[in-house]
């Protein structure tokens, strides 16, 4: 094993950073995570992954706004909407919306987190990066990290575009600190979030990250005059990229897609990790708290339904 561990020392390689190895210790996992990261993280797109990326009809992302505040988003497009041109580079010919307060997030050179899935097949990849440029078409990500994720929590859905135009003409609602009720039925209802993260400049970058569970797995409290989200957090692959990030940085991001409407929440806040909390339904004992700061709710605002699929 010295031998081993000498030679992973001696390449060009991933490493975690300081937040994500302090995680990594406390859970006891910190050897086997440095081995295994080395080995499942690299620096370019394996072929598998360009191929997964270039069939999506959705992508999902994460960054944060000129105030430092990271959002998750999601934009969409017919398959081949994303291109891979390289192994280093995502090609995205699509933008969110003005609307979408990802949008502001959305800046050249900009770290940003990426993550295609495959919902009929549970297939994730994430490639993390830079942005490398913008344009009034999309944009470019220059990556990074390159890893791909197991289909754990992942519920399979079938997918199938729609017209926005149907959406009924409802009003974009911005949401504060105490979610508004519709708000607070989406998030009580989701089997499915994404998670943002940014980890503080000068040690790591943008994350976006796929949270699954049993339909109300996410509970919410309103304490004072703000609403409190809590999550159970469900074993995976230790990497602790996300909990990681916010140990450097406890701003984060939350989008929920309302897949049979197309309906999104995007929420913006605080976040913390706790250790050795019963979780409901099972899982690691860390549950995340994640105190909203502000929000919108956009009344179909993807181009995209879906319906989970028969076992």
């Amino acid at each position: 094993m010295s031998d081993f561990m000498a030679e992973l020392e001696a390449r060009e390689g991933f490493r975690f950073h300081a937040g994500e190895q302090v995680l990594q210790t406390r859970a006891g996992v910190r050897e086997r995570m440095e081995l295994v990261g080395r080995r499942a993280i690299r620096a370019t797109m394996p072929d598998e992954h360009r191929e997964l990326f270039e069939r999506l009809p959705l992508l999902f992302l994460g960054a944060r706004d000129a105030e430092g505040r990271p959002w998750a988003g999601v934009v969409t497009g017919p398959p081949g909407f994303v291109r891979t041109p390289d192994a280093r580079t995502l090609a995205v010919r699509a933008l969110p919306s003005p609307d979408d307060p990802f949008a502001a997030a959305l800046a050249a050179d900009a770290p940003i987190g990426v993550l295609g899935i495959e919902f009929a097949t549970r297939r994730r990849n994430r490639a993390n990066g830079r942005v490398a440029a913008v344009g009034h078409g999309g944009f470019l990500v220059a990556v990074e990290e390159s890893f791909g994720n197991c289909p754990k929590y992942i519920v399979p859905r079938e997918l199938a575009p729609a017209d926005r135009s149907a959406a009924g003409g409802d009003a974009v609602l911005s949401e504060g600190p105490r979610l508004s009720a519709r708000a607070r039925s989406m998030v009580t209802a989701a089997d499915t979030l994404f998670l943002a993260t940014v980890a503080r400049p000068g040690i790591g970058g943008a994350d976006v990250s796929h949270r699954g569970g049993p339909a109300g797995f996410v509970a919410v409290d309103n304490v004072g005059g703000e609403s409190v989200l809590s999550l159970p957090d469900y074993p995976g692959n230790a990497f602790f990229n996300s909990f990681g990030n916010l140990v450097t940085d406890p701003r984060a991001g939350l989008l929920i897609v309302d897949f049979a409407t197309g309906d999104t929440l995007s929420l913006t806040g605080r976040a913390t990790v706790s250790w050795g909390a019963a979780s409901r339904g099972g899982g690691t004992g860390r549950t995340l708290a994640f105190t909203v700061e502000r929000g919108r709710l956009r009344p179909g605002a993807t181009a995209l339904r879906a319906w989970p699929m028969a076992d």
